[in-house]
């Protein structure tokens, strides 16, 4: 069994690349909620438009599967 994950080293370096992907992810989605043409959140949650949702949704599983393949081939 593996255990080198038990190293101080390891273990904050992926800390701080989890840090570093929700950063981005947030970035990614402020950024593509202020170039729609709605306040995605007031939307979603206050008039339950459950279709945007759902885009929304897709969006962010895109933009994390992309974070996710940069760090790892980084």
């Amino acid at each position: 069994m593996d255990i080198d994950w038990f190293r101080p080293a390891v273990f904050f370096g992926s800390v701080l690349f989890a840090l570093v992907g929700v950063a981005v992810f947030w970035l990614c989605f402020l950024i593509i909620d202020k170039l729609t043409p709605v306040q995605l959140w007031q939307e979603i949650v206050e008039k339950q438009n459950r279709a945007l949702a759902l885009v929304v949704a897709a969006m962010c599983l895109g933009i994390s599967i992309i974070v996710a393949a940069a760090i790892h081939g980084g």
